[in-house]
Formats: structure tokens, C-alpha cells, sequence
């Protein structure tokens, strides 16, 4: 064969290669960055369905409320709504508006700590396992789950943390209300889709051991 045949196919080989190569890597890239905003971290948790489980929960929509009481319902828990002294209207939750209550909060970190009616829970000392739900706002856990969990001790309590959204992943939220907390031996949390089905919820929460 002609040494110029060889050597064009040679050259197109390693074009191939390396356009092969390109494509994984993109294709790598879009993976992760998936994984990143959409999916769950499974974790693992481990919990004593023995013990006293609680499940505390600020929900602004309802998308949070409803996957909190199919929890505590799954698991025979106790529930505790976090409820701000002001309430959040439809109005305040418009993040597209640039002078809503949100948008202000989210631009003037300062408002972001959230006045509660109470952070008191009930029998709170008997709790082995506590649940923490929440929305994601502006891919973080929604500021009045902050303001709870920077008063509450929670000692040598299990602690795993679960949002809800409606594209957004749970990305750091979870470690981020770890730093923020006092105490707790916690856990890795886990996302739920805002319209997450009955059997989504049981799903996850007959793996936990």
C-alpha cells in the first residue's frame, strides 16, 4: 500500500480517536452537571425506626408538607411545622418579581433570618431521629429551615435533611445546614421532586435501616 495511503489513515484514525474522546467528555460533563441539579444523594441513612422520630418542616406551597406527613405517616413519626411569624402570600413567593418578599431576601441576606412563631418542639429531648424538609430556594434550603436550625440544639439526634424542588437538586443545602447547626450526628440528605408520588416517598423511606 502507498506510504501516503497509510499515512492518511493513520491521521484519520487519530482524528477519530480523538473526536471520540471529545465527545465523551462532553458527554461526562452534561452528566455531571445533571447529576448535580436533578438527582438525589441515596447515602445510605441509617435510623432506629425503634426510637422517637420526628419530622420538622417549613413548606411554603404545600409540595413540602404533603412528602412530610407521607413521611411521618410511613415511619409512625411526629410532625412539627415551622411556621414563620409572618407568612409567606403567593405574592411574597414570586420570584420573578424583583420587589417581591423572596427576591428581597434573597438580594439583602440580612431579612434572610426569618422571625418564627416557635422553634420549642414538643418533648423535643425524646426525639432520637429528627427529619428536616424544606423547598429549595435559589438552590439553597429556604431561609426560615435556617432560622430553626440555628436555635435548636440537637445534641446526639440523628439528623437527615430532604427538600423538595421542582428542577434544582439538593446540592449543598444539606451540609450547609449541618455547618449552620448546633450538634446532631447528620446525615446525607435527599431530593424529592415537588410533585413526588406516594410511592417515591415509601420508597426511600423502606431503605432506611
Amino acid at each position: 500500500m502507498d506510504k501516503k495511503i497509510i499515512a492518511i489513515i493513520l491521521v484519520a484514525v487519530g482524528l477519530l480517536a480523538v473526536a471520540a474522546g471529545a465527545i465523551f467528555l462532553i458527554n461526562s460533563g452534561n452528566e455531571d452537571r445533571n447529576t448535580s441539579n436533578t438527582t438525589n444523594n441515596e447515602g445510605g441513612n441509617s435510623i432506629n425506626k425503634d426510637g422517637k422520630i420526628i419530622v420538622v418542616y417549613f413548606s411554603a406551597q404545600n409540595h413540602t408538607r404533603n412528602v412530610a406527613s407521607k413521611i411521618a405517616s410511613n415511619l409512625s413519626a411526629d410532625i412539627f411545622e415551622i411556621v414563620p411569624e409572618q407568612i409567606y402570600t403567593e405574592a411574597d413567593l414570586s420570584w420573578t418579581d424583583s420587589d417581591s418578599r423572596v427576591s428581597r431576601e434573597h438580594n439583602d441576606e440580612s431579612l434572610q433570618d426569618v422571625a418564627l412563631k416557635s422553634t420549642s418542639v414538643p418533648n423535643w429531648d425524646e426525639y432520637e431521629t429528627v427529619f428536616l424538609g424544606y423547598p429549595i430556594w435559589w438552590g439553597g434550603s429556604a431561609w426560615p429551615m435556617d432560622s430553626f436550625v440555628k436555635k435548636v440544639d440537637f445534641g446526639d439526634k440523628t439528623v437527615i435533611p430532604f427538600c423538595t424542588s421542582h428542577s434544582s437538586g439538593i446540592g449543598s443545602s444539606d451540609t450547609d445546614l449541618k455547618a449552620k447547626a448546633k450538634g446532631g450526628n447528620w446525615q446525607s440528605g435527599y431530593r424529592f421532586s415537588q410533585d413526588a408520588s406516594d410511592e417515591d416517598i415509601k420508597a426511600w423511606t423502606d431503605k432506611l435501616n
